[in-house]
């Protein structure tokens, strides 16, 4: 059998999308007395919509917990691969799973985050310096034209590329399959991008 459609392949992936699906901007700004994020901004659950509740460490959590969930996955799925002989694929398959669980959350139907810091999280646990390549491309956009959504795009796109220069290719094929997901999720901001119509890091409302 085909290790991709294996059982424990199929376990590896429900697993990572069952933690991915934890909305934890959702989680959080309830708990903390703020309502349902979904009801304000973009109505996402991601980071940058918690930030617009005006409470910094409430996003900065959003954001740690959104990323370690996908490394958690990663890491999850491949000690469960390795009991079964495919530690790597399993490993990988969790992540995307995790992935995909937050940007498409069946709980909240299946609208969820635009997944940039679960993307970043499941880099962290397959392949940590692909992380720091999206880190270091984000920071250096974000730092030249102020454009967050912008830096985050194109950092996906050069990720994947340089995972197959290195020869990461199982890593490479997972971020070209995220990438593209990504993309469509940020659809609105490259509209407005393109209109010139996108707020700037640090720009007043």
């Amino acid at each position: 059998m085909d290790p991709l459609i294996s059982f424990p392949a199929l376990v590896a992936l429900g697993l990572g999308y069952l933690l991915g699906s934890i909305p934890f901007g959702l989680i959080l700004t309830r708990a903390a007395g703020h309502g349902d994020v979904r009801s304000i901004g973009s109505g996402n659950i991601g980071a940058t919509n918690v930030l617009r509740t005006g409470n910094k460490k409430l996003a900065a959590a959003t954001l740690l917990l959104d990323a370690l969930k996908g490394t958690a996955a990663v890491l999850i799925g491949h000690y469960y691969g390795g009991l079964n002989g495919i530690a790597i694929l399993a490993g990988l398959l969790a992540g995307l799973g995790a992935f995909i669980g937050h940007v498409y959350p069946v709980w909240l139907g299946f609208k969820g985050g635009k997944g940039v810091a679960t993307y970043i999280g499941v880099l962290i646990g397959a392949a940590w310096p692909a992380a720091l390549v999206f880190c270091g491309v984000w920071i250096t956009l974000a730092v030249v034209t102020r454009y967050s959504s912008l830096s985050g795009l194109v950092a996906s796109v050069v990720v994947p590329i340089y995972l197959f220069i290195i020869g990461r290719v199982p890593e490479a094929v997972l971020a070209t399959i995220m990438t593209p997901i990504l993309l469509w999720k940020h659809s609105a901001n490259i509209k407005r991008l393109l209109a010139g119509e996108e707020p700037r890091i640090g720009a007043k409302a």
